[in-house]
């Protein structure tokens, strides 16, 4: 039988976006027959006829959340011509993408809640097919409105309509609601509850007055104050316990800001953006205390447009939380927890079903943070992985994510942060139980980080399945190599991994590494000397242990510079003798704690929260990045690098511009003569020091000749971790097959 129609198998990020109704619209348009489906491997569109136009306009007009990677087409044969164009049920399958990320309001939904003629005007809950919250309400599969936190809320008649009809744009949007059938506000402050539109004025009202706000968001809680009221600043830092920490700060529109950032901004994703300070010069200062970036987000869903609308100024809008517990996600957790901070809070009925943080990127679009608007994508893996088992990959002790991987793809969960906090690890498998139901996923093996200490290892060995490890920095390696898409076959490459520790072979903590890395291998090539962590883990709090360690390590005569007066101010010879006994002083190459020396030495001696004082020390140097210096560093001795530093007397920003200038061309170096001796040319980077955007451009600058990969759409920190492993573990999978 002859060939009477044809048959597109489209790729991507195609299911839960509108895409079939969008296919049925356009269907109707050129006036085709056949069907639509959704099914394992994406989108399924069966044809009568030519569909040589419809192609081209699927690829040209597909919906905002939508992406096309691949459209394979083929000859199709009808046994009988459809009459109409038709939506299937789908089909199901492995890994079936159908939940895609919370996606922030979209301009026909603002639009409709600005128009005083529309039946959804203000409502703080409107949204469509192209955006609104999906995975932070996902109770179970199928991903039903039964199956999510909008289940208490039957659909009334004209949104029950729109719900059916293939030609609205809130055609099978779960969380599709009104004021008449939907979620509603409410207001508590005290013994005053109010609520709808009352609740969103009464809330308004605190800010205006400079007072602080719990707000429920998508994923958790915020806690709001005017970003431009110095005192409503400085009351939420009193009483979160948070004295310097950088506030997040949402403004209204974007206008003013570089194109890059607003890209950024306002895409679907609506992330936090690092924005510089000079573009934000309405912001007071005790926004982000000794830092050169602000964290700046545009409203990401309805009530928090409503909000800036009617407030009419920047609000901080910092994480709900009290210090040492996750966000709060529940009405009566929020005001538990939050009573002693919030003087009201502005909640709503519908339940927060995944924690989901905001995402965070660089100005340049570098992850720092992947949360809401980018999980739960899925991540195919490079080329040459494929029929991976299931395997559940634990990842990290802080900045914590884990993945699931099968096939050739990997599910990354959202950030958690550190699971020795209280309640993030009951968070934590409470994320993973949702996630393996909506994947229908079993894993064969769990994989985990060598650490004995890490909670997810202590984990990974109750379940009743095989367990495989993996080093900190291979995995942290690895992951860079498989973002770039390096393939299972590429062969070797040089790594560099910078960060605060991770547990290396034998037990050595790392933390200044050059490896020679493959997938299913780690090779330790060199790196910045071993020195003690005073105190332990009380280094990572304490800038000043770590320069005394470096002074005792490499400075003879430090007493002498006025450098180390810091040091000079503690008990400092009870603890230089703790570390001349080795006692609580293990030994650690950890660039962090490098940075975390240098800092003290300019003045920086506090640590109030993780790398306080090497973001400090990046802002510092930047106001006098470029300037030349007489400073050189060798990562086989640092003696000498400290007396050149100690020695020059310079402006302090001078002096921490010639520290990451000399630090990137000290690991270069030791980069090129391990990649010369093993003739390798291409370089990768991860680690959280790599988020130091100084440190990274001199390492770009000393290292031109090679090819270099870098973090970009995963974090160059932990929170990669969890992925690193997935691609280690499956590496060495396919490896056993062959």
């Amino acid at each position: 039988m002859c060939s009477n129609g044809v048959q597109l198998r489209v790729r991507g990020k195609v299911q839960g976006v509108g895409f079939r109704p969008f296919v049925w619209q356009l269907a109707q348009a050129l006036q085709l027959t056949g069907d639509v489906c959704n099914d394992g491997e994406g989108v399924l569109v069966r044809l009568a006829g030519n569909g040589g136009a419809f192609t081209a306009r699927l690829r040209q007009d597909c919906p905002p959340l939508a992406r096309i990677d691949a459209i394979d087409l083929q000859p199709f044969t009808w046994r009988r011509v459809p009459e109409d164009f038709t939506i299937r049920h789908s089909a199901g399958g492995a890994m079936d993408t159908q939940i895609v990320p919370d996606a922030a309001t979209c301009p026909a939904c603002l639009a409709e809640m600005r128009d005083p003629r529309e039946r959804r005007y203000r409502y703080p809950f409107i949204n469509c097919t192209h955006c609104g919250p999906r995975f932070t309400i996902i109770r179970a599969m199928p991903y039903d409105r039964p199956s999510t936190s909008m289940a208490t809320f039957p659909l009334c008649e004209p949104c029950e309509t729109e719900y059916r009809n293939p030609a609205d744009r809130r055609f099978h949007a779960q969380p599709v609601a009104c004021p008449d059938c939907g979620p509603e506000l409410e207001w508590r402050a005290g013994d005053i509850i109010t609520t709808r539109e009352s609740a969103l004025s009464a809330a308004v009202e605190m800010l205006k007055n400079g007072g602080i706000v719990a707000i429920k968001g998508l994923g958790g809680f915020h806690l709001a104050c005017d970003a431009l009221n110095p005192q409503a600043v400085a009351l939420l830092r009193s009483r979160k316990q948070r004295p310097s920490k950088p506030l997040a700060v949402m403004i209204p529109q974007a206008e003013a800001l570089p194109t890059a950032i607003q890209t950024l901004l306002c895409s679907p994703a609506a992330p936090i953006v690092l924005t510089p300070k000079v573009c934000l010069p309405a912001l007071p200062d005790e926004i982000a205390p000794g830092l050169d970036l602000v964290g700046i987000m545009l409203p990401a869903n309805p009530l928090q447009h409503l909000l800036m609308l009617d407030c009419q100024r920047p609000l901080v809008m910092t994480s709900g939380n009290l210090s040492g517990k996750p966000p709060a996600i529940s009405n009566q957790q929020a005001l538990d927890e939050l009573g002693e901070i919030a003087d009201g809070f502005l909640l709503h009925n519908r339940d927060i079903v995944q924690r989901m943080d905001d995402s965070v990127l660089l100005q340049d679009g570098t992850m720092l943070r992947r949360a809401r608007g980018f999980v739960p994508d899925a991540i195919t893996l490079p080329a040459g992985f494929r029929n991976i088992p299931a395997m559940l990959c634990t990842g990290s002790e802080m900045k914590n994510t884990f993945c699931l991987v099968r096939g050739n793809q990997a599910v990354l969960s959202q950030h958690f942060g550190d699971l020795s906090d209280e309640g993030v690890e009951a968070q934590w498998r409470s994320a993973l139980a949702v996630m393996q139901q909506i994947y229908t996923f079993q894993p064969e093996r769990v994989v985990c980080d060598t650490h004995p200490g890490y909670h997810t290892r202590q984990w990974a060995h109750e379940q009743a399945l095989p367990v495989d490890t993996v080093l900190h920095h291979h995995a942290h390696a690895a992951a860079c190599l498989a973002e770039n898409g390096w393939p299972l076959d590429g062969g070797d490459v040089i790594a560099l991994t910078l960060d605060g520790i991770g547990m290396g072979e034998n037990g050595a903590l790392w933390g200044g590494e050059c490896l020679r890395v493959n997938y299913c291998d780690c090779e330790h090539l060199g790196g910045l000397p071993a020195v003690a962590l005073p105190g332990g883990d009380l280094a990572a709090l304490q800038p000043w242990r770590n320069l005394l360690a470096h002074c005792l390590a490499f400075v003879p005569d430090w007493q002498h510079y006025p450098e180390t007066r810091a040091v000079q101010r503690q008990n400092w010879p009870l603890l230089a003798t703790a570390i001349g006994r080795g006692v609580n002083a293990p030994l650690a190459s950890s660039c962090g704690r490098l940075f975390d020396a240098i800092a003290c030495a300019l003045g920086i001696e506090t640590q109030r929260y993780e790398s306080e004082a090497a973001c400090r020390l990046e802002a510092l140097a930047s106001q006098c990045a470029g300037v030349a210096h007489p400073v050189t560093l060798s990562v086989d001795n640092l003696s000498l690098f400290w007396q050149q530093w100690l020695n020059w007397q310079a402006e302090p920003c001078e002096r921490a511009w010639a520290f990451h200038d000399a630090l990137a061309k000290g690991l270069a170096q030791l980069v090129k003569l391990h990649a010369m001796r093993l003739s390798l040319s291409t370089v990768c980077f991860s680690g959280g020091v790599l988020h130091n955007r100084l440190l990274r451009a001199r390492l770009r600058h000393y290292l031109s000749d090679f090819t270099l990969l870098f973090p970009s759409r995963l974090p160059a920190g932990d929170g990669a971790i969890s992925f690193g492993q997935a691609v280690v573990a499956a590496a060495r999978s396919c490896s056993q097959r062959t």
